[in-house]
């Protein structure tokens, strides 16, 4: 596996449990699908990932994305 597929299954399951939490349990998880979303958003724009260094920093190859 490389950084690109650890970025984006990781991110799945961050939004996949906010929104279950937040129709299971409180409204207010919401905000965890927001960050990820906001931080896709601005990697799209600045490159920067915190996920792909933390990978970078374990060994991971890299994928084309990051």
């Amino acid at each position: 596996m490389n950084i690109d597929k650890l970025v984006f299954r990781v991110a799945g399951i961050m939004v996949t449990a906010g929104v279950v939490l937040a129709y299971s349990h409180h409204i207010a998880w919401l905000v965890l699908p927001l960050f990820v979303g906001l931080n896709m958003f601005q990697a799209s724009f600045s490159g920067f990932c915190p996920m792909a260094t933390i990978a970078k920093r374990f060994g991971m190859t890299e994928g084309k994305a990051f």
